[in-house]
Order: structure tokens, then C-alpha cells, then sequence
């Protein structure tokens, strides 16, 4: 009589963490870098007046203007999924924090209020809703796949 060994067998992970993390090698990846980094540089002259007047936005710009190059940079190193979401998600909330202190008097912010077309601003949303719009069509031209 001869015996038998279970045979083990290693499948790919599957789900949501190995789609995350697959690169996509998107044909954006430029796009999205570039406008990533746009956003970025539209924030770097009003770090220090707004960390001078709002202390806590000036620290919020901080924060968007290093995520946004390192966005720039991953893209151009490995896209894949989550990157692009993680881009939809960083300029999402930067369009939206635009909009609210263009609404709402936040405070020490109360001059934005109805400052819709400030040039740096508009420049940043344009940019903000290019990375956007860029994952957006990544990830839909992913999922026909």
C-alpha cells in the first residue's frame, strides 16, 4: 500500500487587496502625475500666509501638498487601483474644502467666503478635478477588463 501526501495547492489571492495593489500600467499614469504635482505647486505660495492667519489650514496644505507629489510620484513608479483611489479621495476632499470656504466663513477664513475665482484656487480645483477625472477613467477602464 502506498500512501498519499495532501497535495497543497497555492492560488492567487484574490479580493479587493490583490486588485488594490496590481499595477494597472495605465496610459494616464502621466496625466495623473502631472496633475498631481500642478496641485501641489498651486499650494506652495499659501502654506505660509495661511499658517500665519489659519494655522490649521496652512498645516491641512501642508498635508495636501505632500500628498499630492507623492501621488505624482507613485504614479509614475507603480499605479495600480488603490493609488487612483487614494488620488480620487485627496483631490476629492480638497475640491470639496474649497467649495466650503467659498460658502462658509471658517474661521480666520472669513475673506474666502464668495472668492470663487482667485487665481491660485482655480487653478488647484482645475488641476484637483484632472486627478479625478484621470483615476476615474483608470479605474473604469480597468474594471471592463
Amino acid at each position: 500500500m502506498t500512501a498519499t501526501r495532501p497535495v497543497t495547492i497555492q492560488a492567487e489571492p484574490a479580493g479587493f487587496r490583490s486588485f488594490a495593489l496590481r499595477p494597472l500600467h495605465s496610459p494616464l499614469r502621466p496625466v495623473l502625475a502631472a496633475a498631481a504635482v500642478l496641485v501641489a505647486g498651486a499650494h506652495v505660495p499659501v502654506i505660509a500666509p495661511h499658517l500665519d492667519e489659519a494655522p490649521y489650514m496652512g498645516v491641512l496644505f501642508v498635508v495636501l501638498t505632500v500628498g499630492c507629489l507623492a501621488i505624482g510620484l507613485a504614479a509614475l513608479i507603480r499605479d495600480s487601483a488603490g493609488l487612483y483611489a487614494l488620488a480620487m479621495l485627496t483631490c476629492g476632499l480638497a475640491v470639496v474644502g474649497y467649495a466650503a470656504t467659498r460658502m462658509v466663513a471658517f474661521p480666520m477664513l472669513a475673506d474666502d467666503v464668495g472668492n470663487w475665482l482667485e487665481p491660485l484656487g482655480v487653478m488647484s480645483v482645475a488641476g484637483e478635478l484632472t486627478v479625478i477625472a484621470v483615476a476615474l477613467t483608470a479605474l473604469c477602464k480597468e474594471g471592463t477588463r
